[in-house]
Formats: C-alpha cells, structure tokens, sequence
C-alpha cells in the first residue's frame, strides 16, 4: 500500500507509538502478576493477548510511515482480537456442552441463564468484529488520487 499524499508519522509520534505498545504489555503483566483482585487479573490476562497482538504494530513504528497503513494495521489486530474472542467463547460452550454433564441433583439453586449467543457480550463482540472488517476491507483499498 503506497500512500503519496497522506500524513505519515514524525519522530514524536513513532516513539508514542512504540512506547504505549510497549506499555501497555508492562501494565498486561502488571495486572497479571498483582495479589488483590481476580478481576484485574481476568483484564490482565486480555491485555495479555491484545499486548502480544499490538506488538505486530512495533516494525511500522518508524518515521515516515503512513499514518493509514498504522490505522490498518491496528484495525488488523483489533479484528483478530475480537475474532478470536467470540472462538474461544463459542468453544468454551461447545466444550461445556459435549464434555460435562450437569448435576441430576443440585444443592444450589441456579438462576437460569439464556444460552450463550443471547449475552449482550457476545452481541457486542459480533457487532464489533463486523464493524471491523468493514474497517479493515475500507483501509485496505488503495486511496484514489488525483493526477
């Protein structure tokens, strides 16, 4: 992708770039390896992958690189990300579903929950994920110049 006459990133911007992906991989392991809350360690653990996945944006953190081929790349990790969100959630259950066997008997009285496909979550990471790809395929077109 050749961008004649878009922005392209200045040295200030490059080293941001390169610091908060960088930085956002230290606080990943900051909220993982804390001893107060499993809920700051479960959002650790997706700025984990989200953090390994934004280090494929640390070779386009040079000057001179055109800012939409950042905004690709980006709107590229963000769709695996989510991509793969909604696989290992609609694995889980798959998994749940072939290979336990709920109680006859329970002690503990449930609230029953609507399958997983009817959680806002997953509707919001669908929705998400198609927004993104229409991202995706829109950046990944050359842009049109006039000669």
């Amino acid at each position: 992708m050749s961008n004649q006459g878009g922005s392209k990133l200045t040295r200030a911007s490059a080293l941001r770039l390169e610091f908060s992906v960088i930085g956002l991989g230290i606080l990943a392991l900051f909220m993982i390896f804390q001893p107060f809350s499993l809920t700051v360690f479960s959002f650790g653990c997706g700025f984990v992958v989200l953090a390994a996945l934004a280090n494929n944006l640390l070779p386009l953190a040079e000057p001179g690189t055109p800012v939409r081929t950042i905004y690709f790349a980006a709107a590229v990790v963000a769709l695996i990300f989510c991509t793969a969100l909604l696989v290992a959630i609609t694995a889980a259950h798959l998994y749940g579903v072939a290979f336990l066997k709920a109680p006859a008997v329970s002690l503990v009285p449930r609230a029953a929950s609507p399958p997983f496909w009817q959680q806002p979550l997953v509707w919001g990471l669908a929705v998400v994920d198609i927004i993104l790809w229409f991202t995706v395929f829109r950046l990944g077109k050359e842009p049109k110049h006039e000669a």
